[in-house]
């Protein structure tokens, strides 16, 4: 494999989690009704525990994209550069 196509992968990438993660936060802040009760069927949580829930999910899965496709995508690009 070479640089080229490892970085247009992680670039690739790196779109789509963004694409889930917006299309998350924006269920999140316009259908937090109907996320509540849909998820109220099975749990018995409380309005700050369903956001805080949520929102740490979020978070982590934000670092999650920004360690495993930023990251690498960066290294590989300057190392690619550098040559």
């Amino acid at each position: 494999m070479n640089f080229d196509f490892l970085c247009r992968f992680l670039l690739g990438s790196l779109a789509v989690n963004y694409g889930i993660l917006l299309i998350w936060f924006l269920a999140f802040v316009f259908a937090k009704n109907w996320m509540r009760g849909l998820h109220s069927r099975w749990f018995h949580l409380s309005d700050n525990t369903f956001d805080t829930i949520h929102y740490s999910g979020m978070a982590v899965y934000k670092i999650g994209i920004l360690l495993f496709n930023l990251a690498p995508f960066l290294a590989l690009y300057f190392m690619g550069n550098g040559s």
